[in-house]
């Protein structure tokens, strides 16, 4: 038997953790250069265990979702 997700370990507890995971994922995906790009804010849903970190970067936006537990990038979409 496997623990529920609110007993596994999360690979990103902390804010600190995620938003370098959500930077890398634009570098990445857009190809710009992770100083160019500004964090605009982040919100930690404990329901689903879900990280979102809102990233600008020149005249885009984007937000990024990441699975807290596996330390994943789950979706990126621009807004």
């Amino acid at each position: 038997m496997s623990p529920g997700i609110g007993l596994m370990k999360r690979r990103l507890p902390t804010e600190k953790e995620a938003i370098p995971v959500a930077v890398s994922g634009i570098v990445q995906k857009y190809g710009v250069k992770s100083e160019e790009i500004k964090t605009l804010e982040t919100k930690f849903d404990s329901d689903g265990g879900d990280w979102y970190v809102a990233l600008g970067f020149g005249e885009k936006r984007a937000i990024v979702k990441m699975d807290s537990v596996q330390g994943t990038i789950t979706e990126i979409n621009e807004i």
